[in-house]
């Protein structure tokens, strides 16, 4: 059996980045994922980090339990919590530069290792869900690809990150990059439970081409 896969220490280039911009290629990679609309801070959100994390400690449970695991199974710790932030269409159409949280449309995600597929995820899923947790039915698989981005390390409380966006936007210009979207990604290397605002470490990224 291989040694345990510690992301915070095999794979810094993707979640350790700087406190200044720099350009990534994002591979692909399988997530575990759950949509949602609205602010953080309603019990809605909640709900489907509870979810999400529920069903990531339960694959990695239950395959470090198997008598005969998936080929190229090694342990490994639970990736952190992922977010592909967006508004609603409505806000897009009346938007004045300045964002209401309730238009928020979210997509959360936790990434699985390289030897978690689709139908494994489908079998375990089927046994958590006899738990009786009515919201695991709405998690899924994808395999999903960000290719090009730019990515920087933001310190903070999550209202402060458009200073650290116009950071990033500035550098993509200066290197002949477009922002795709202001779609962007979250990686939440802090959990906010139990870390003061003004100490949040949250890895930003968005897409980008040449221009």
């Amino acid at each position: 059996m291989q040694a345990k896969h510690e992301w915070r220490k095999k794979e810094r280039n993707i979640y350790f980045p700087g406190a200044t911009p720099e350009i990534i290629d994002v591979p692909v990679f399988s997530f575990i994922t759950i949509e949602g609309e609205g602010s953080p801070a309603d019990s809605g959100f909640s709900e489907r980090v509870r979810a999400l994390y529920s069903m990531a400690y339960t694959i990695k449970m239950m395959l470090k339990k198997r008598h005969t695991p998936p080929a190229r199974y090694s342990d490994y710790t639970v990736y952190p919590l992922e977010g592909v932030w967006d508004i609603n269409e409505e806000a897009k159409k009346r938007f004045d530069g300045v964002v209401n949280k309730e238009d928020f449309v979210y997509k959360l995600m936790i990434r699985q290792p390289d030897f978690v597929d689709k139908a494994l995820f489908e079998e375990i899923l089927s046994v958590a869900e006899s738990k009786k947790n009515p919201i695991l039915k709405h998690v899924n698989f994808e395999s999903l690809s960000e290719g090009l981005c730019v990515q920087m390390l933001h310190i903070g409380s999550f209202d402060s990150e458009p200073a650290t966006f116009e950071i990033m936007e500035n550098f993509a210009i200066d290197e002949g990059l477009v922002r795709l979207s202001k779609v962007h990604r979250e990686v939440y290397l802090s959990d906010a439970r139990k870390v003061t605002p003004d100490k949040l470490k949250t890895v930003l990224r968005f897409q980008v081409k040449h221009a």
